[in-house]
């Protein structure tokens, strides 16, 4: 499975829910929600900063990924970005790849 780590940020409204809700009860519903598409959640975290949420979460592949991320930012609640986790040994193999890759203004 893929990993993916998540920034996510709430909206005023979505600040009130968690209020309403609590911290706990929203983890349970991401949880949920991931599980529904054949994923884990490996590490969730509120947070004070640029972002309210950090969540690292594995899923089958990137349109799941995808189609989590068009359904939180169309509530208008939160916003997420995803990033793409890469392993080391993923690092290691795409190391080992042969690119045809010419530098800008090379000749």
């Amino acid at each position: 499975m893929k990993k993916y780590l998540i920034k996510a940020s709430y909206s005023p409204d979505g600040i009130k829910g968690v209020i309403e809700d609590g911290g706990s009860k929203r983890k349970l519903a991401i949880e949920q929600m991931v599980a529904g598409l054949g994923g884990k959640v490996e590490a969730f975290y509120y947070a004070l900063g640029d972002h309210d949420v950090y969540v690292i979460w594995e899923l089958p592949d990137d349109i799941s990924a995808a189609a989590i991320g068009l359904r939180i930012n169309a509530s208008g609640l939160a916003s997420i970005s995803t990033i793409v986790l890469l392993s080391p040994e993923d690092i290691d193999a795409a190391s080992k790849m042969s690119v045809n890759y010419r530098t800008p203004g090379a000749k």
